[in-house]
């Protein structure tokens, strides 16, 4: 198996992308519970790519039942060195307007969960470097797709550098006063479900990046509309055109090899002697760990 195929984390329409071939539903059992759903391995544009439902098919778990780290367990299992997210977000500044795209470099942590993204414990210590936790070459070459994308297909719609996307545990949207405090300080996206992904990310050394769609100005922008289900899904419908458009130029700019510095995050990450690792935890973290044993 290649250990240097292409993870792409989002809604179940995303794997309709013409020139996806070699389709196979792959089963992953995982020492950390079960991940969202199958595992949807193929060849897109000369790559080996596996594809998860974040919600599973159907949208059927909510984001704060996600299990990331299963999730990215599987992906690490399956040989994935490299992740793209592809997210819905509110919108926290009016410059984002419907059907833009954010990719954030960073993130901010309103969510009650964080003890479970993390891999470690069980006897072994480990602290990541998580200063900068977006793989800044992966958003680089999705910049790039993005804009020659936009520009090419002639799309009202802009894609933006940089922001912060603050995670929310959800599943209710935002109240007017939380919406508002996070506009005032000039945060720039939110949604419920990208953190837990990057922190498992950067500990499984796999490169990690956030596609924001945006489908609505969440709620402090009081002459819109407030968020609502059927607006976040109309716009979903019109982003996922588009995410596919971009995923399919970014895919063959992906190195071949996983060289970049988030590639080997655990080197110098992990406290705990080498000689007291237990190993049950060893067994746990095989696909995590493996090169430092």
């Amino acid at each position: 198996m290649s250990k240097n195929r292409i993870g792409i984390i989002g809604g179940s329409g995303l794997y309709h992308i013409e020139g996806f071939t070699n389709q196979k539903w792959v089963t992953v059992k995982t020492p950390f519970g079960t991940p969202s759903d199958q595992f949807l391995t193929g060849t897109l544009a000369g790559r080996e790519v596996v594809f998860l439902p974040r919600h599973g098919r159907g949208h059927r778990i909510l984001p704060s039942e996600l299990n990331h780290r299963a999730n990215l367990w599987a992906m690490k299992k399956l040989g994935v060195a490299w992740v793209i997210s592809v997210s819905a977000v509110g919108s926290l500044q009016k410059k984002y307007r419907p059907c833009d795209i954010v990719l954030p470099g960073q993130f901010l942590d309103r969510t009650k969960r964080d003890f479970e993204h993390t891999f470690f414990g069980r006897g072994i210590v480990g602290h990541i470097a998580f200063a900068d936790p977006i793989a800044e070459e992966l958003r680089q070459i999705i910049l790039k797709a993005g804009r020659d994308e936009l520009h090419e297909s002639h799309s009202k719609s802009k894609i933006h550098d940089g922001g912060t996307y603050v995670n929310m545990e959800g599943p209710a949207f935002s109240t007017r006063a939380e919406s508002i405090t996070n506009h005032t300080l000039g945060y720039d996206v939110i949604g419920m479900t990208n953190l837990g992904e990057a922190k498992c990310a950067r500990e499984a050394e796999i490169a990690y990046s956030t596609m924001a769609m945006i489908t609505d100005y969440d709620c402090w922008k009081v002459d819109e509309a407030h968020v609502t289900v059927e607006m976040v899904i109309a716009n979903l419908m019109k982003n996922a055109a588009t995410a596919k458009a971009i995923i399919t130029r970014v895919i063959p700019q992906i190195p071949a090899e996983p060289t970049w510095p988030c590639h080997s995050a655990l080197k110098n990450a992990i406290m705990t002697d080498r000689k007291v690792w237990p190993k049950k935890t060893i067994a746990m973290l095989k696909p995590i760990i493996g090169k430092y044993l």
